[in-house]
């Protein structure tokens, strides 16, 4: 699995933001396969910076309804990358 399968793209949300500015913690939605090591690899050479530690969340795939079909979305992992201290934060439109 190559860094680019790893990470598969930033959340941008207003809580993501949030911790963003406030506690130099990242916010990814990751592969449901990847683990805590291989996502701090991802991140450090994809960012070149120094990871503090990586916490991660799985998620089950909502019930989604039209009409009489109905189905589940994908399961999917969040993972919160915290960088150290004296770490440039990375904007995600620069790459």
């Amino acid at each position: 699995m190559t860094h680019f399968e790893v990470i598969r793209r930033p959340i941008v949300t207003e809580k993501a933001v949030g911790k963003k500015e406030a506690e130099q913690t990242l916010c990814f939605e990751v592969k449901a396969a990847a683990n805590k090591i291989q996502i701090k690899a991802a991140v450090e050479k994809l960012f070149s910076v120094k990871v503090a530690d990586v916490r991660t969340a799985t998620f089950e795939g909502k019930l989604r309804r039209r009409g009489r079909f109905a189905g589940y979305r994908s399961d999917w992992k969040k993972a919160y990358v915290r960088l150290k201290d004296g770490q440039k934060m990375p904007e995600y439109a620069e790459m």
